[in-house]
């Protein structure tokens, strides 16, 4: 097949879901099809970011978005009561040269990745699907619960236009999928089974349990990593020091915390202190901080999706304790493949029954590798996509 794969982000470096999600689907599907890729983004793409995704794409397109005029379609989406982020990542020269760049390679099927890439592809006239990735409005839910005052009322009025986008789906594109069977259930639709489900998986390879140390590396007890300027991160990391180590501290004073991850907001790192919480930012290899820690925590309370966190952490070998709302799309089993907490208190008295109990530690760990191992590969997971776009081609011919 020729495939036109249609993001709102450059898939490169590997910092942000999304982009983890598409560079994988794209390097897998690539073995076996043509792949053309467009992509909108607010960054520069260096020659080296480009570099990394050439040997899979027989063409790439990149259309740089002009920040301003981002800000203004979003006040234009408000007042026509349409979704904020899809008026910020869609403008009119990259809806034009995505259809210049479809209509001249002409391909066999569109993907496109998030209803944030939906104008771009709506009218255009080959096979389409779309991937939600997760379920942006249940995330935009979550975070509207936990917020106050203007904020909240923004995110309500978000939650809202993306509801109505995502039923808009159905009716444009052949078929859609989505990494959850729990995000699939938080989409509006009209019957079951219209949502193909496509899962992540997780490089075995690159996360593994033995990763080569150089020198002597700082040890820490607990580690969270992910893109610390996404708000449910954020939150998370918060949560984590604030309220649960707290509760950490009063039966194990000594306990440390790394936060590690690229773009740490003031509200992460101010978190820092001298002796117990470390914030180094982006690290050049984040396995280096997976393999410095004896424990990893997700205290996630919003968001959605598959937290890739979680299959890398399970990956390497570390324990891992989280939430339910983490769990949901993962689907470990509590007290075999990993810990849960939805209180402050029980994810406090968790980490500590890890941190006194090596036996309780190594069980955990090595169940939840092999969780991972069975359930969450980049081939049988891109294998489900591949099926996908494939009945969409054969049913339009």
């Amino acid at each position: 097949m020729k495939i036109l794969v249609v993001l709102p982000r450059f898939p490169y470096p590997l910092d942000k879901g999304d982009k983890l999600r598409a560079y994988h689907q794209v390097v897998e599907l690539s073995k076996r099809h043509e792949i053309y890729l467009f992509c909108v983004s607010h960054d520069s793409v260096s020659n080296d970011q480009r570099a990394a995704l050439a040997p899979y794409c027989r063409e790439i397109c990149v259309v740089r978005l002009n920040r301003l005029l981002c800000y203004i379609n979003i006040l234009r989406n408000w007042f026509a009561a349409k979704s904020l982020q899809m008026g910020y990542w869609n403008t009119s020269r990259s809806k034009r040269l995505c259809r210049s760049f479809a209509n001249r390679i002409q391909p066999d099927v569109v993907y496109n990745q998030m209803v944030r890439t939906m104008p771009l592809v709506a009218r255009l006239p080959f096979p389409k699907v779309m991937d939600f990735q997760d379920a942006l409005s249940l995330n935009t839910e979550r975070r509207m619960d936990q917020s106050r005052g203007l904020w909240h009322y923004i995110l309500h009025f978000e939650f809202k236009m993306l509801r109505s986008s995502e039923y808009n789906a159905f009716s444009i594109f052949d078929a859609l999928t989505i990494i959850s069977e729990t995000d699939s259930e938080a989409i509006p639709h009209k019957k079951n089974g219209e949502i193909q489900i496509v899962p992540n998986g997780v490089d075995l390879d690159y996360f593994n349990p033995l990763i080569p140390q150089h020198g002597d590396p700082v040890t820490y007890d607990i580690v969270f990593c992910g893109n610390m300027s996404y708000a449910p991160n954020i939150d998370a990391a918060r949560y984590l020091v604030e309220q649960v180590m707290p509760l950490v501290w009063q039966k194990l004073p000594a306990t440390t915390v790394l936060l590690a991850g690229t773009d740490p907001k003031r509200k992460v790192r101010s978190l820092a202190d001298d002796r117990r919480i470390h914030v180094p930012g982006r690290l050049p290899d984040i396995r280096t901080a997976y393999s410095s820690s004896h424990l990893f925590v997700a205290p996630m309370r919003i968001g959605s999706g598959l937290q890739n966190k979680l299959l890398e952490a399970m990956a390497i070998g570390l324990p891992c304790v989280t939430t339910s709302i983490a769990n949901a799309a993962l689907g470990a089993v509590h007290g075999q493949q990993l810990l849960l907490g939805d209180t402050a208190q029980d994810l406090a008295d968790s980490i500590v029954t890890l941190l006194t109990d090596d036996a309780l530690c190594h069980r955990i760990a090595d169940q939840g590798h092999s969780f991972v191992t069975d359930h969450y590969n980049w081939d049988s997971a891109v294998q489900r996509l591949e099926n996908v776009l494939a009945q969409v081609c054969k049913s339009r011919t």
